[in-house]
């Protein structure tokens, strides 16, 4: 059978053949090689992709998908070793800032969460939508079923109540 001769393997009638005759072998050697943990029918795909993408080129279609497979399960191991190695590693737990910085910054989240909850429920909607989830004016008045100008009115105001009640935090 010339399935293995390079020129005919681009065919598609024996690309097919050569598909129904290795495919079920391929997916039997890295399922006992390996197990069902790296995914023997998504390798067995790829080696089959790989093959009908470098076609022209193979020799010995068997030869190729075998190895090609084998591979592809090779390369996910190692990737999976980096990929606990990763896991292992614990995050630094210093930070370079200082303790005063630190204790400044959880008393101004604290003061600016009080001071977005004592705004008005209108305020506070478009301010919350524009500034931090960062949707446009005309945006949130069509979501909120008002003009543009009544939004903008109402984030200016929010912020102007903001900076009376954030006094000595540089807000902008």
């Amino acid at each position: 059978m010339p399935e293995d001769n390079h020129q005919n393997i681009c065919d598609k009638k024996i690309f097919s053949r050569l598909y129904e005759k290795y495919a079920k072998d391929l997916h039997d050697y890295l399922y006992y090689k390996f197990g069902e943990r790296f995914n023997p029918n998504d390798k067995t795909q790829e080696a089959f992709i790989k093959l009908w993408e470098n076609c022209k080129k193979v020799k010995s279609a068997k030869a190729f998908l075998f190895t090609t497979a084998n591979n592809l399960t090779l390369n996910e191991i190692k990737h999976q070793k980096v990929v606990l190695a990763y896991q292992k590693l614990t995050p630094k737990q210093y930070t370079n800032e200082t303790p005063e910085f630190l204790m400044e910054k959880d008393q101004f989240l604290q003061k600016y969460q009080k001071a977005i909850s004592n705004l008005s429920e209108e305020q506070r909607v478009a301010f919350v939508l524009s500034k931090i989830e960062g949707k446009k004016h005309i945006e949130i008045a069509e979501m909120l079923g008002v003009t543009k100008k009544v939004v903008e009115y109402r984030i200016y105001s929010a912020f102007d109540k903001l900076k009376t009640e954030l006094k000595g935090f540089n807000i902008k």
